[in-house]
């Protein structure tokens, strides 16, 4: 679920913090996961709770997603909005994205200013041109559900929380008779001149209003709702548009629509409300969004945010963070794996993202009005990222949620004109970003582990018209010939590869419910992959419609090859359904263990991924893409060569580098919780390699000791002997005292309770 290539360039809320924060009182009494900015996740502090429709967090520039026509690379950086080593604050909204390579929302910004008005954001060089301010890390204070700042410019103290539905902020003034708070709802994150279709905003009495903003852009057409209320009432307020002139405007120039007008409408519209403020006085603000309207927007302050107290507001929400946190209870031989470990679980905890309001409305992909009937209706669906670990993980430790999910998913699908489940869907939208259908992998692994209660058929009936969409993205070449033509499509490999997974996915939920026909026409559909396979590079490649394989083919490079973000020799690894067959097609047991090796020890020089601007050098060890998900389940392969060993290397190599507690500590865009959820699998020793199938495979656990408290009731415990950083590899496994043969674990053997103990070991046992 990328954007234009590899990897994405906004990881929400807690990506990694700076040093400096480390050192700050513990936003949670269980854990202290690191809440910042990760140099290539470009994560953002700010306030939310788990799985909130509300991220309150600062932005810290604001750029146009086109310039001079065409597209600006560097508003990539500002996927979610926040750059840790910009040196200003533009403003706080109050929706985004968590480590997407691709952006929208960061809407309905807020900045509270003195002195003079300005209502344009200014410069980064030249704050005092406009309502920004600088800032300093060392008076930033962020935690869990809580963010502070001090803006210097106007000596003004800013702090967010929030609860579901409802972002608050105290602002702690100067005296001062020109105090102001903007809302400048021309502002979003991968701006452009026609993002904002419309806006509309009526002014109830001297502390409420409402409205809605419309934007078209990732999302094609996206309405959210607003109400906002003041603890103190304004003296003044006005609105300055910025579009431009019309031929028609009607008769409303009967009014002077600047100043203290009360029903007012515009494609582009900047908000002030003044204040005369005494010194140290705190202004509060409450800013609730819904999918349905400006009256739900209102229900949802008064069902969750009945009172102005700040303090409280912040402790609850850290309250529901620890317990949400302490499903999961470690030991660890170093404090930054406690910190990384946790910090993880909080990523995966950030979406997807509730999408309803307290009365369970939402709008749906028809856009009309729901009602969400025995679960919880949710969205922000990164699924070519989050099928591979994080819906899995939800399955161990978020059954409930997963579900309702499901559900969501099941309820896109019924109301989608087009009768396929989400593909990348956010806010009543699908933007269709990426490949494959894995919405599938997502629903069959929640059935299969007993995990979704719903109507099993009817999931499979959605699965089988996904699959079948013939005009999407090459389906009709794939079900015809069994590959999908590069001559008709840039992403022919992959969508090839991953389709033939989706399938076998489809297959096993068919087996499950008795439908032997459509399992055995799924499971020959699931071997599509062999047919993009070249004997003679030994990769997979390239195939046009005649069934010759593509000219000029360079296995390291990501352009024009037929992959999407990624390159031949990791996609040609992608067949997690299947590993021995794979084995064997590309000539047995010792030359995959080659091939695995050169994969991590090889140098992949810059040029390969220069195109791709979403992975950097950090993403990647030898010409192995952790930055990236298409290569997330590569170092567990070795478990089916013979050398299991190299899988527990690997492992803990890669836990190694490619996490650390650090600013920029994350190997790559955490893409809505995957790379977190891939790091807590690992951490605890085993991993999902294919979702549809009830086992995980062991590798290397980075803990002492974990107790998984189970949503059954039971605990799964993991723990460890001799367990220290040389020690890597695994000398035997024990399940509840037994020796545990071969290299995998079953799930229901999890949901059992018990303990799972990792003898450790120096020395490979080969």
């Amino acid at each position: 679920m990328k954007s234009i290539s590899f990897k994405y360039a906004a990881t929400w809320l807690l990506g990694l913090c700076s040093l400096s924060l480390l050192a700050q009182k513990r936003p949670i009494d269980y854990v202290n996961p690191l809440i910042g900015t990760a140099k290539m996740g470009h994560t953002y502090p700010g306030a939310t709770l788990p799985f909130g429709s509300i991220q309150l967090s600062p932005e810290t520039d604001t750029l146009s997603y086109v310039m001079n026509g065409a597209y600006n690379k560097d508003v990539y950086r500002y996927c979610a909005g926040y750059q840790y080593d910009d040196p200003s604050i533009v403003g706080f909204s109050h929706t985004h994205f968590s480590g997407t390579g691709h952006s929208d929302l960061g809407d309905f910004l807020t900045m509270p200013t003195v002195g003079k008005l300005q209502l344009n954001p200014g410069t980064a060089t030249n704050t005092a041109g406009g309502y920004r301010s600088k800032y300093d890390h060392a008076k930033e204070v962020v935690q869990a559900n809580y963010y502070k700042a001090f803006l210097a410019d106007y000596n003004i103290t800013a702090e967010l929380t929030a609860t579901e539905r409802v972002g608050m902020h105290q602002y702690t003034f100067p005296k001062s008779e020109d105090a102001h708070i903007i809302l400048d709802l021309t502002a979003g994150l991968y701006n452009f001149e026609d993002k904002n279709v419309w806006t509309v905003v009526r002014v109830l009495n001297d502390s409420t209003i409402t409205g809605y903003r419309q934007t078209q852009g990732w999302a094609r057409n996206r309405t959210v709702y607003f109400a906002m209320t003041f603890s103190k009432p304004f003296k003044n307020y006005g609105m300055q548009s910025t579009d431009k002139t019309q031929v028609y405007k009607g008769f409303w120039r009967k009014f002077n629509q600047q100043e203290n007008f009360p029903d007012l409408a515009a494609k582009n519209m900047k908000l002030h409300f003044d204040f005369a403020t005494k010194e140290q006085e705190k202004v509060l603000v409450k800013l609730a969004i819904s999918p349905v309207s400006q009256r739900n927007a209102l229900a949802n302050i008064t069902h969750e945010l009945n009172h102005w107290d700040f303090e409280r507001v912040k402790q609850e929400g850290q309250e529901k963070w620890n317990q949400e946190l302490k499903k999961i209870a470690i030991e660890t031989l170093a404090e930054d794996d406690k910190t990384n470990f946790y910090t993880a679980m909080y990523h995966t905890f950030l979406g997807p993202t509730l999408y309803m309001d307290v009365n369970q409305e939402y709008k749906g992909l028809d856009q009309d009005i729901h009602r969400a009937e025995n679960f919880k209706n949710y969205t922000t669906f990164s699924l070519w990222d989050t099928y591979r670990t994080l819906h899995p993980f939800f399955n161990l430790v978020q059954p409930s949620r997963n579900a309702d999910m499901v559900s969501s998913m099941l309820a896109h699908y019924q109301q989608s004109t087009l009768h396929m489940l989400p593909i990348w869907s956010h806010y009543a939208n699908d933007n269709w970003c990426m490949s494959g259908y894995h919405a599938v992998s997502v629903v069959a692994d929640a059935i299969l582990k007993g995990v979704y209660k719903g109507d099993p058929y009817a999931a499979l009936e959605a699965c089988i018209r996904t699959s079948t969409r013939r005009d999407y993205e090459g389906i009709g070449w794939y079900i015809d010939k069994g590959y999908i033509p590069s001559d008709y499509n840039n992403n022919s490999v992959s969508s090839t590869l991953e389709y033939a997974y989706d399938d076998w996915c489809i297959a096993q939920l068919a087996a499950k419910l008795g439908k032997m026909d459509i399992a055995e026409t799924y499971n020959q559909r699931a071997s599509n992959w062999k047919n993009v396979f070249d004997e003679k590079s030994g990769f997979m490649r390239s195939r046009l419609s005649d069934g010759t394989f593509k000219k000029d083919f360079d296995p390291l490079s990501t352009h024009g090859q037929g992959f999407i973000e990624g390159n031949a020799w990791n996609f040609s690894l992608f067949v997690p359904h299947n590993p021995q067959g794979l084995i064997q097609l590309k000539g047995g047991a010792k030359r995959m263990n080659s091939y695995l090796d050169s994969l991590f020890t090889m140098h992949l020089p810059d040029k390969f991924f220069a195109e791709t601007e979403d992975i950097t050098r950090e993403g990647i060890i030898g010409n192995y893409v952790h930055g990236n998900e298409p290569s997330h389940h590569v170092a567990y392969l070795y478990n089916y060569t013979g050398a299991a060993w190299k899988t527990q290397e690997r492992v803990r190599m890669i836990l190694d580098k490619m996490y650390q507690a650090r600013v920029d500590g994350l190997g790559g865009n955490d893409d809505c919780g995957q790379m977190s959820a891939w790091y807590l699998f690992s951490a605890m020793g085993f991993y999902p390699l294919a979702p549809g199938s009830l086992t995980y495979d062991i590798g290397s656990p980075l803990v002492k000791s974990a107790n998984i408290s189970l949503e059954n009731g039971r605990t799964f415990a993991i723990k460890t002997q001799n367990q220290s950083v040389k020690n890597v590899y695994v000398s035997k496994v024990l399940l509840n005292g037994k020796l545990l043969v071969g290299n995998q674990l079953d799930h229901n053997d999890i949901l059992a309770g018990g303990t799972l103990e990792y003898i450790m070991s120096a020395k490979p046992k080969k």
